[in-house]
C-alpha cells in the first residue's frame, strides 16, 4: 500500500510550518479537497480542449458534482488512496488531449507532453493499481495507432512515457515486482518491438492490410508471452487473488473459498443496479452520453473504413466537413470510455472510474458544433443552412441542460450543504474508550478485519489482521481454512473452543472480540452472510445438494462463547461486553473447569 501521499502531506505540514496553525487532520481533508479541485478543473480543460468552448467545462463539473455519489468508489471516505491518484490522471489526460490534437503548436505540444509526463509518474506513485488503468490507455492508444496513421509518432513518444515512470516507479517504491510483471509493461515493450519490425509499405494496397492484420497479432502475442515470461523470471505477489476472483466471477472456475465468496457477494463487485442508470438518466447525463457516443463512434467507424479502403483524407478537418471521428483525440476518447464502461457494466465499485468521464464526454459532444455537424451531413438537412443551425444548437441545448439541472438540483445541493451531521454509535465508542483505559499498552486484538482497522486509527493498539484485501498474507490470516488451518474470520464458525484458542494465540493475540452484528447477521443476501460462507469454505452446507446441512459436533462459537460454559471458560475469560460486542481476555493458562 503506497504510503506516499502521506509522506508529502506530512512534509508540506512541516514545511509551511502549518503545525503551528491548524490540526493535521484538518491539513490532510485540505489537500485532499483541493486534489478534488484539481480532479474537476482537470475534466472542465479536456471538455474544453475537445470542443472549443467553455460551455463545456460548465456543464461538465455541473455533472460531475450532481452524480458526485458515483463518481467516487466510498462517499464518505477521504482518505482513498484513488482521492490522491485520480487527480493526476485527470490532468494526465487533458495533456494528453491536447497532446493529440492536430492542429496544436510547438509550445503547446512541449508543455502537454511535459505536464503529461510529470502527472503519468506522479499517478503511477499514488495507486498501486494505477498500472491497470493506464494499460487500458495504452491499448486505446494503440488502437488509435492502428486507425489513425498520422498520430503513429505521439503515440509512441507515450509509450516512452509509460517504460520511464514504470522504472522510475520500481526503484522509489523500493523495487515494487508488481511493476515488473505489469501488463502495461508487456504491452509496451511488445508494441516497441512490433514497430521495429514493421515494413514500410504503401499505405492502402493489399500487402499493407495484411501488414495490419499480422502486426495486431504480433503484438497481442509478445504481450501475452513477454508477461508469463517475465512473471516465470521476477519473484512477485501480483495480486494472485483478483485474477482466481476473476475466474469465478465470469463462471469459469468454482470455489468454495471463503474470501472470494465474500467479494462475490459484496454489491460494489456486482454487475451496475438499477439505481445507478436511474440517477444518472434523473440528471439527463446518460441520455445525452449515449447519443454524443453513438454519433462519434459512427462517425470514427467511417473515417475507418475509408482509410482501410485506400481514400486520402484531409489532414486538417474543418467544421464543414461534419467529419468529428477523424480527429485522433476523439477517436482515443471513444475508445477509451468504451473500455472503461465495459469495466463499470461488469463491476459496479468500478463506476468511480467510467462517471466523470461519461460527463466529460457528453458536455463536450452537446456544446461541439462539430458533432451536430456530423449528425446534419447524415441527416442531408437542407432546409436551414446545417452550419449555422449547428453553431445555435452548440449553444442552445447546453445552456437548455444548464437551466434545467440549476433548477431542479441547485436547491438540493443548498439543502445538503446546510445538513449537519456526525458519528453517532455509542457502543463503538465505549469499546474503543474501554480499549484506552483498561487495556494493557502491549494487548494485542483479535476480530473481523474492518473492526480492527477502526481500533488501529482509534486507539493505537496492536491488531492481529487489517482490511487491505489486496494483500496476500493478510487475506490468508483473515481466512483459511485448508489442513484445518483455522484463521480469524473462523470466530464466527461451527469450530471447537480449542481449534480457535490455538489460531488466535499462534497470532499472539490476547483478547477476542466477538460483534454481535456478524454473529446474529440476518439483513444480507441469503447465501452470504458471513456465518454461511464460512459454513459452506468448511463443509457444514453443500449448495449444490439444495442446501443440505452436514451436521457439525461444535456449536457456532460466537452463540457458544457467551454461554459461559466449559470448555469455553477454560480459554476466554469475558472481561467487557455492550449491546454490540463482547470482549474476552484469551487465557495464558488454562483452567479446566467441569
Amino acid at each position: 500500500m503506497s504510503l506516499y501521499p502521506e509522506l508529502i502531506a506530512s512534509v508540506l505540514y512541516q514545511a509551511t510550518g502549518s503545525n503551528e496553525i491548524i490540526e493535521p487532520v484538518y491539513f490532510y481533508i485540505g489537500i485532499v479537497f483541493g486534489l478534488q479541485g484539481i480532479y474537476v478543473t482537470a475534466l472542465f480543460v479536456t471538455s474544453w480542449l475537445m470542443s472549443g468552448t467553455w460551455l463545456a467545462g460548465m456543464l461538465t463539473v455541473a455533472w460531475f458534482i450532481i452524480n458526485r455519489v458515483d463518481t467516487t468508489r466510498i462517499e464518505y471516505s477521504i482518505p482513498l488512496r484513488e482521492n490522491w491518484a485520480l487527480p493526476y490522471f485527470a490532468c494526465q489526460i487533458a495533456a494528453l488531449t491536447g497532446y493529440l490534437k492536430s492542429n496544436l503548436n510547438t509550445y503547446g505540444e512541449r508543455f502537454c507532453y511535459l505536464l503529461m509526463s510529470a502527472s503519468t509518474y506522479t499517478f503511477m506513485m499514488m495507486w498501486e493499481y494505477s498500472h491497470y488503468l493506464l494499460f487500458l490507455q495504452a491499448i486505446s492508444l494503440f488502437l488509435l495507432d492502428s486507425f489513425s496513421l498520422q498520430q503513429s509518432d505521439k503515440v509512441h513518444e507515450v509509450y516512452k512515457i509509460y517504460i520511464f515512470s514504470l522504472f522510475l516507479g520500481y526503484l522509489l517504491q523500493f523495487e515494487n515486482s508488481a511493476l515488473l510483471v505489469s501488463p502495461l509493461l508487456s504491452l509496451v515493450v511488445a508494441l516497441m518491438l512490433a514497430k521495429c519490425l514493421q515494413l514500410n509499405v504503401k499505405k492502402g494496397t493489399f500487402v499493407a492490410k495484411i501488414m495490419k492484420v499480422i502486426n495486431f497479432y504480433l503484438v497481442c502475442t509478445l504481450t501475452v508471452t513477454l508477461n508469463i515470461i517475465m512473471k516465470m523470471f521476477v519473484p512477485h505477489k501480483e495480486n494472485g487473488h483478483m485474477l482466481k476472483f476473476l475466474e469465478v466471477k465470469f463462471g469459469l472456475n468454482m470455489t468454495k473459498n471463503f474470501t472470494m465468496n465474500w467479494l462475490l457477494c459484496q454489491e460494489s463487485l456486482q454487475a451496475p443496479s438499477q439505481d445507478f442508470f436511474l440517477r444518472l438518466t434523473q440528471s439527463s447525463l446518460l441520455p445525452f452520453y449515449i447519443l454524443v457516443l453513438i454519433i462519434c463512434f459512427l462517425s470514427m467507424m467511417q473515417v475507418i473504413f475509408r482509410r482501410i479502403n485506400g481514400k486520402s483524407l484531409k489532414e486538417t478537418i474543418t467544421l464543414e466537413d461534419g467529419r468529428i471521428g477523424g480527429r485522433p483525440e476523439i477517436i482515443y476518447h471513444v475508445i477509451h470510455t468504451i473500455l472503461l464502461g465495459s469495466l463499470a457494466m461488469v463491476i459496479e465499485g468500478l463506476k468511480y472510474l467510467w462517471t466523470p468521464y461519461v460527463c466529460m464526454l457528453a458536455a463536450f459532444g452537446v456544446c461541439s458544433p462539430e458533432l451536430w455537424m456530423t449528425l446534419f451531413k447524415w441527416l442531408r438537412l437542407r432546409t436551414v443552412h446545417p452550419v449555422l443551425l449547428a453553431l445555435i444548437l452548440s449553444m442552445a441545448v447546453p445552456t437548455i441542460i444548464g437551466l434545467s439541472l440549476w433548477k431542479e438540483f441547485f436547491p438540493r445541493l443548498m439543502t445538503e450543504l446546510m445538513e449537519l451531521q456526525e458519528f453517532y454509535d455509542p457502543d463503538t465508542v465505549e469499546l474503543m474508550t474501554w480499549i484506552k483505559r483498561q487495556a494493557p499498552v502491549a494487548a494485542v486484538f483479535a476480530g473481523s478485519p474492518q473492526l480492527m482497522g477502526a481500533i488501529k486509527l482509534c486507539t493505537g493498539w496492536m491488531v492481529t489482521s487489517l482490511p487491505l484485501y489486496n494483500d496476500d498474507d493478510l487475506l490468508k490470516r483473515n481466512e483459511n481454512v485448508r489442513h484445518f488451518r483455522l484463521q480469524i474470520y473462523q470466530i464466527y464458525s461451527k469450530r471447537s473452543a480449542e481449534d480457535i484458542y490455538k489460531i488466535l494465540t499462534s497470532y499472539k493475540a490476547n483478547y477476542l472480540i466477538v460483534e454481535d452484528a456478524i454473529c446474529n447477521e440476518v439483513g444480507t443476501m441469503r447465501g452470504c452472510r458471513v456465518k454461511d460462507l464460512l459454513d459452506i469454505a468448511n463443509g457444514h452446507v453443500v449448495c449444490e445438494e439444495g442446501d443440505k446441512l452436514t451436521y457439525s459436533k461444535y456449536g457456532r462459537f460466537c452463540h457458544e462463547v457467551k454461554i459461559n460454559y466449559s470448555p469455553y471458560v477454560n480459554y476466554f475469560t469475558r472481561v467487557y461486553w455492550n449491546r454490540s460486542y463482547f470482549v474476552y481476555k484469551i487465557n495464558t493458562v488454562i483452567s479446566f473447569q467441569s
